[in-house]
């Protein structure tokens, strides 16, 4: 990329009027010139549009679908930029992270995808959801996680969108999906989102094991297609 590109940033949102402003502020910070943010809104009963709305260089879409994966997919097909990025409506974003990741693709031009490192902390006066594994708090991470990456558009237009039939592990099933077609994937050794854990977090719910095992058969059907055509 000889000049500089637009980063498109989608953020889902849900009833998150306790976080929202914190996200958005967090990917504000970064300070990078050619910035497109969207919100999503799922169709939120408290006051996340509103709060949404004070910032106007955010763009406010109402989903019409339902669930993650949808907002994800609905997001992407507003998008105007070159490169895809994510942020949970909970989460934070380091302020350099876009820096650092677009210096990584550019010295990376087969790479489609660049992760980093998540750190996960404990929102104060939460505890942590059943099935969240505490060692994750013990120190940073490199995770493919749809927080962390920063994704170049074709990508998306070579892999295809996310799959609303996942409630969850929508990430896990497009991370497989990509990298059973070939996409070539790097990380920064930097940490460029703290996730916060709390009692909502829907990615750590029961049911999201069921939707993981899911994803992964997927993986693993693809992979057997693919042998039976080698």
């Amino acid at each position: 990329m000889n000049q500089l590109p637009t980063i498109s940033v989608i953020i889902a949102a849900k009833n998150s009027e306790r976080f929202i402003a914190a996200s958005i502020e967090s990917v504000l910070g970064t300070q990078f010139p050619r910035l497109e943010i969207m919100v999503v809104d799922g169709s939120s009963t408290d006051d996340t549009s509103c709060i949404v709305r004070r910032y106007p260089q955010v763009k406010l879409l109402s989903q019409s679908g339902t669930g993650i994966a949808s907002a994800y997919n609905e997001g992407i097909d507003c998008a105007q930029g070159d490169l895809i990025a994510f942020n949970s409506s909970d989460d934070i974003w380091c302020l350099d992270r876009l820096t650092r990741q677009l210096e990584m693709l550019n010295n990376h031009p087969e790479a489609g995808i660049v992760a980093g490192k998540a750190e996960f902390f404990l929102e104060p006066g939460s505890a942590a959801p059943p099935g969240f594994r505490r060692e994750l708090l013990d120190h940073p991470r490199t995770a493919y996680i749809m927080e962390t990456v920063l994704i170049r558009r074709e990508v998306f237009d070579r892999i295809g969108a996310f799959d609303t039939a996942l409630g969850t592990a929508e990430d896990v099933d497009w991370f497989a999906r990509a990298r059973d077609g070939g996409v070539i994937s790097v990380a920064v050794d930097a940490v460029v989102v703290k996730k916060r854990i709390h009692e909502e977090n829907s990615s750590l719910s029961v049911a999201n094991t069921a939707f993981l095992l899911a994803a992964l058969r997927n993986s693993v059907k693809r992979k057997e297609r693919l042998a039976d055509h080698a």
